[in-house]
């Protein structure tokens, strides 16, 4: 008898040496993290904003929330003419750093094709994670350590998914809005494509939002999705955005191009109208459709695809929807790598790796990676500035 239990627990023992790293393989390759805790940053909520508010047609409300839980939070509230709009300041509580921006009293929607040489660097998925946000571009000198601009003519693409999860996505939002700025005084671009985390916070669905948002909205006096609703300031400038951008020949799109729009007729600019139509309607199965029901699936659309990865589709079928579009290849973010890399020949260029947290302790720590392309050259970039030739 006692043979036998030791003869069992032998072969359980065994078992798992052999299951338990299998398990934890798979569990990395598909994003998972060990978290054992929160940066005490998580919690200072001094400063948090700004939260910019319409009021009517001539008014916008900015606010920021004051104080700290031992003596109290409240809201300092300003209100202005939409004819004379202030700077406003964004406030990283990790550093005690801050970056100020210009405000607009219109946004136009980009031109969704460009064709002029400059190089591009691509990036996505970030995640409300400033911090490893800024400093990927600090490193492989996009901005210096001041925020100035310092990739010249180049195209920053941000391939979408920049909210939800972490909880810095008011610090990453208003980033990009003021590297737009930035950028386009020294001859750059950046280009914001809209992913569908982009999509949820447009849509109301706050269920992959940090718990901190619920607790700013309710000390603005608002609901939580409201924080990106088409009365502020930053819902109307993420309404403006594009899905589907062709910079150089490179087509970027968050989630990727199901076979079926190489039988269509739509244009990029007729994609980009049609899901910019519905940024503020939820996705759901419809019963009935045309053509638009493609983009519009939380299966299909362009924001969502993921048959790159996980439906197996023909290399004619990609190289079909890329001629369709002009493109030389795809670059997508949304479903998760464990670094940059190439599929289909070169023709789908996946860029989402597993930024690091901001305010969480996780292990693996996670390491920010993106692609640069100048001319026909491809380099995966990494942690800390440095690069090699994508293979």
């Amino acid at each position: 008898m006692k043979t036998r239990i030791l003869r069992y627990l032998k072969h359980l023992f065994l078992t798992l040496v052999v299951v338990l790293p299998c398990l934890v393989l798979f569990g990395l390759s598909q994003g998972a993290t060990l978290n054992y805790g929160t940066y005490e940053h998580f919690k200072d909520l001094h400063n948090e904003g700004p939260h910019l508010f319409y009021e009517g047609d001539s008014s916008l409300s900015v606010n920021y929330i004051q104080g700290n839980r031992d003596d109290g939070f409240g809201v300092k509230s300003d209100t202005h003419s939409v004819n004379n709009l202030p700077f406003v300041t964004s406030h990283y509580p990790y550093d005690s750093s801050s970056f100020q921006i210009a405000l607009s009293d219109h946004f136009s929607i980009p031109p969704a094709i460009y064709d002029d040489g400059h190089p591009i660097l691509a990036i996505s998925d970030i995640e409300g994670n400033y911090r490893a946000f800024r400093d990927f571009l600090i490193h492989h000198d996009v901005v210096d350590k001041s925020l100035n601009w310092t990739f010249g003519n180049g195209h920053l693409v941000l391939v979408g998914d920049f909210v939800d999860r972490g909880a810095y996505v008011t610090q990453v939002l208003w980033f990009i809005h003021y590297l737009e700025q930035t950028a386009l005084q020294h001859g750059g671009q950046v280009h914001y494509i809209i992913g569908n985390h982009e999509l949820k916070a447009m849509h109301g669905n706050i269920g992959s939002a940090s718990e901190k948002y619920r607790l700013v909205a309710s000390m603005l006096n608002r609901q939580q999705h409201e924080l990106t609703g088409s009365e502020t300031y930053i819902g109307r400038w993420l309404e403006s955005k594009n899905a589907m951008e062709l910079v150089n020949g490179h087509l970027f799109v968050h989630g990727g191009l199901h076979p079926d729009l190489a039988q269509s007729e739509l244009s990029i600019e007729v994609i980009n109208t049609v899901i910019r139509s519905n940024y503020r309607k939820s996705y759901f199965p419809k019963a009935e459709g045309n053509e638009h029901k493609l983009l519009l699936s939380g299966r299909t659309g362009p924001c969502w695809y993921r048959g790159y990865f996980k439906e197996d589709p023909s290399m004619e079928e990609v190289t079909a929807s890329l001629n369709k579009f002009g493109a030389k290849d795809v670059i997508v973010g949304h479903t998760l790598q464990y670094r940059v890399k190439t599929h289909f020949d070169g023709k789908v260029i996946a860029v989402d790796v597993k930024h690091p947290s901001d305010h969480e302790m996780n292990w693996p720590h996670g390491s920010s990676e993106g692609l640069l392309i100048e001319a026909d050259n491809y380099y995966r970039l990494k942690e800390g500035g440095r690069r090699t030739v994508l293979k």
